[in-house]
């Protein structure tokens, strides 16, 4: 498959040049759109040689076996096959994006010899109107007929309703339910997997506890004494699941070789991952921009306008950032150019089902709420703005912050009836007096 699409230069590598130099970074312009890389009549094979900064792992292409990346990473997931080790992947969850990872997933475990073919994919079990059990139709027509259906997810996956069983022989799990189910699954899983376990979570959210903000991966990591990745974007799944062009990113710790293990794993010519070493911002980005989302909706809701809805959006990031950087100084700036900062905020608040179900609370007044709204147009899939919108409010009402962020405030006091729906323009008469909003604003 080809694209004609700009893939040469980096977020990270012109947020640095900019950084350096405002005027050298605008100067540079020219050169990059007269650049036969940036030509958007240029037409490219992926996978594709890029800058350094881009950090890009090969994909195997349709029909291709490909060459582990690596084949030593302490904990055998990067053996290539050879010796007799081949690691298991299991998908915990079976949601819309559940179903549609384990898709991508399955197509490269053919392919990779260092992945056994079969993907397990744990399913909470469901009765579907038919009277069939969710878990048989899935294993029978090899389509999720309920959250994704339609759409063959490869004879490799095979769901599997026993949650221990799913997971005892993976020594790679990856995470993808609603979050505000995780606590519950890790405390079944404890003692219940491998030692040389690695996971990745693509769940966008978090925990508030007593002491603080707990992140989703933390807690995945804390619970179950395992290392976990994470892996956020501008990921619409229905998109994805009919192979129109996407990007990701993978968050990692301190193992660059577990990154491309999961970049390869998730990678295909129409799935471009990337790997950035800032698990919190990665992460983070993922969970915040949907309470960007929910505001957006609000706009549109209100039929406030396209530039009404770009300065919800622009806030909204600048908002991000300050969060996340007040809670975890490691957070890198060019984190929020990757595809799990701009560009994730970007298509959640035009096409997210956050931003649909917050158009129409803000259409009925709010006087329907959103757990009304949810039952009725997400078909049993779950909101996670609304449930983030509230941690974060909790955790920004504990921290004396809620003047510091009066978007993210006034999202949350929309949603529970405080404030009706068009105070999410009037917040902006209070004047936030936290020089780190402002300073953010450089960036964005």
């Amino acid at each position: 498959m080809r694209f004609p699409f700009p893939l040469y230069y980096s977020p990270s590598s012109l947020l640095s040049n900019f950084s350096s130099s405002p005027y050298s970074f605008f100067s540079s312009l020219p050169l990059i759109f007269a650049s036969s890389h940036f030509s958007p009549f240029h037409s490219i094979s992926l996978p594709v040689s890029m800058a350094p900064a881009f950090e890009q792992v090969p994909v195997p292409q349709e029909g291709e076996t490909a060459t582990p990346h690596n084949t030593d990473t302490g904990n055998n997931v990067g053996n290539d096959g050879q010796g007799g080790f081949k690691s298991r992947v299991t998908v915990v969850g079976s949601g819309n994006w559940g179903s549609v990872a384990a898709k991508l997933i399955a197509s490269n475990t053919l392919k990779l010899n260092s992945f056994h073919d079969e993907v397990r994919m744990w399913v909470f079990e469901e009765t579907l109107p038919s009277g069939g059990k969710l878990t048989d139709v899935i294993n029978r027509s090899n389509e999720n007929a309920k959250y994704l259906p339609g759409i063959k997810l490869g004879k490799n996956v095979i769901a599997d309703p026993d949650l221990d069983n799913a997971v005892k022989d993976a020594n790679m799990l990856v995470f993808v339910t609603p979050h505000q189910f995780m606590e519950g699954i890790c405390k079944r899983l404890v003692g219940k997997v491998r030692g040389d376990v690695e996971a990745i979570s693509l769940i966008k959210g978090m925990e508030v506890k007593m002491e603080g903000p707990c992140m989703i991966s933390t807690l995945i990591s804390e619970q179950l004494g395992i290392n976990c990745s994470v892996l956020m974007g501008a990921n619409i799944a229905n998109e994805i699941a009919v192979e129109k062009f996407s990007e990701a990113t993978v968050g990692y710790r301190d193992n660059r070789e577990i990154a491309e293990q999961w970049v390869q794993l998730f990678s295909t010519p129409y799935f471009v991952v990337t790997p950035v070493q800032d698990v919190e911002g990665v992460e983070l980005c993922g969970t915040l921009k949907n309470v960007v989302a929910i505001a957006a909706g609000f706009v549109d809701g209100l039929d406030m306008g396209n530039n009404t809805k770009a300065a919800i959006m622009r806030i909204g990031l600048r908002e991000m950032r300050a969060f996340s950087k007040l809670l975890f100084s490691s957070v890198r700036d060019s984190t929020f150019f990757e595809s799990c900062g701009v560009a994730d905020v970007i298509t959640t608040c035009l096409g997210g089902r956050n931003r649909k179900v917050a158009e129409a609370f803000a259409q009925n007044g709010g006087k329907r709420s959103f757990d009304e709204l949810e039952a009725e147009m997400l078909q049993g899939q779950k909101l996670q703005g609304v449930s983030t919108a509230k941690e974060v409010y909790e955790v920004l009402s504990h921290r004396g912050w809620l003047e510091l962020f009066p978007l993210f405030a006034t999202v949350h006091e929309i949603c529970i009836g405080r404030l009706p729906p068009s105070a999410i323009v009037e917040y902006s008469e209070k004047k936030p007096r936290l020089s780190l909003l402002e300073d953010s604003a450089r960036y964005h």
